[in-house]
């Protein structure tokens, strides 16, 4: 007798620098109406967003519109600092390396559309005082982003979801977003729903419908995008983990970072500005940062390096020593994963859904659900897709029993 489907879904996708190799989908996009995932499904990958903001990022740093080192206070128009080092600069290079000294207080990176990026930051709550910029101390902080998003913004002119579709998810023929409002009504309507282990929705509860407001609620007043003015509130389409995309639009991006910037035929970055993007900026050196546990000990502009040899770092969930490079998500019960191994051109993504708060820890740093997502994508990348089921889903996915990267 066949099993009933599991109400949560899990994807992998396995690609080189060709093209797609092999995937496996399992359970349902949808528990209300009983869709079944596919691997074109769009899904909150959380802070997978924050390495494609960073390759819009790069976009305008070759364009000679920002750079990485200049002050951002420039282009934002107002003076952003530190206020224990209040004579210290702030660069592009530190919000998108973690070593900004920015901090999260809860969920502050979450500003409302009557709210501002300035406002948030003039908090000292919301600083290291022991650690400044340019002390290269790293801590992953969700709030960079919105910062960088509103950078993007007072550079441009332009409001940051629509940037993003224009200068990296079009060319990149993606039907993707950031919070739903540029993506299509195809798009909508296979919305992966993250749901809590019990099955109660945690976000994209859509069937169909686009949300009535795509950004935070403003805590006065109607949710009214015409309010928007660039560089005031980059957080209002959660650059830090707000973009839907599916497990095959990440293995595009992956095939155009392997492909050093280009991908069939559209040149989206330079071979250098991957190679910048890929870094490490920082290093863990056994004191100069926090590393969660193990989970992060090498970190560039939005990319995090695997697997590093050193004692404290547990940045290995292949088991195999590879350094390969990418960046991972946590929200809303969901696990995902983009990751390349620019010397051997192949690549892996995976999300697995209705996780709880406090998953079983893995064997390092990942939990024990992005290892198994991360080894099940593996296989699929060294069978060559041979026993990949390629045109259909591959049987139920369960967690497994013992079971906020934003």
């Amino acid at each position: 007798m066949q099993q009933p489907v599991n109400r949560h879904a899990a994807v992998e996708v396995a690609f080189n620098r060709a093209g797609e190799v092999g995937f496996r989908a399992r359970g349902m996009a949808d528990p209300l109406t009983g869709r079944l995932v596919r691997p074109d499904d769009p899904v909150r990958v959380a802070s997978v967003s924050k390495l494609v903001v960073a390759i819009a990022v790069m976009r305008l740093v070759e364009a000679h519109v920002l750079t990485l080192d200049q002050d951002v206070s420039t282009a934002l128009g107002w003076r952003l600092r530190n206020p224990a080092f209040p004579e210290r600069a702030v660069t592009l290079r530190m919000l998108l390396s973690h070593t900004a000294s920015v901090r999260d207080q809860g969920d502050s990176y979450a500003i409302p559309l009557d709210g501002s990026t300035q406002a948030v930051t003039a908090d000292v709550g919301g600083w290291d005082t022991v650690h400044g910029p340019g002390d290269g101390y790293y801590t992953y902080a969700n709030m960079n982003f919105p910062v960088v998003a509103s950078v993007i913004e007072a550079a441009t002119g332009e409001r940051f979801d629509r940037f993003m579709k224009r200068t990296v998810l079009d060319p990149l023929k993606l039907d993707a977003c950031f919070n739903w409002p540029t993506c299509s009504d195809v798009a909508v309507a296979h919305a992966v729903e993250l749901d809590s282990p019990d099955g109660t929705p945690l976000k994209d509860d859509l069937h169909g419908r686009r949300p009535p407001c795509p950004v935070s609620s403003p805590q006065v007043g109607p949710c009214d995008l015409a309010r928007w003015r660039a560089g005031v509130n980059g957080a209002l389409f959660a650059p830090q983990g707000g973009l839907r995309i599916s497990p095959r639009g990440l293995a595009r991006i992956g095939r155009m970072l392997l492909n050093g910037g280009e991908l069939d035929g559209v040149r989206v970055l330079s071979v250098a500005s991957v190679d910048t993007m890929v870094g490490p900026v920082w290093t863990f050196d056994g004191r100069n940062g926090d590393t969660d546990n193990g989970f992060a000990c090498r970190y560039g502009l939005a990319v995090q390096t695997l697997a590093t040899a050193r004692r404290g770092c547990g940045d290995d969930p292949g088991r195999d020593g590879i350094a390969r490079v990418g960046h991972a998500g946590e929200a809303y019960g969901l696990r995902s994963g983009l990751w390349i191994d620019r010397a051997r051109g192949t690549g892996i993504a995976y999300y697995v859904s209705g996780l709880p708060d406090n998953p079983r820890p893995g064997r390092g740093g990942f939990t024990a659900a992005e290892e198994d997502a991360f080894s099940r994508a593996l296989r699929l990348t060294r069978s060559g897709g041979r026993r990949a089921k390629r045109h259909g889903f591959s049987g139920d996915y369960s967690p497994p029993k013992k079971l906020s990267r934003q």
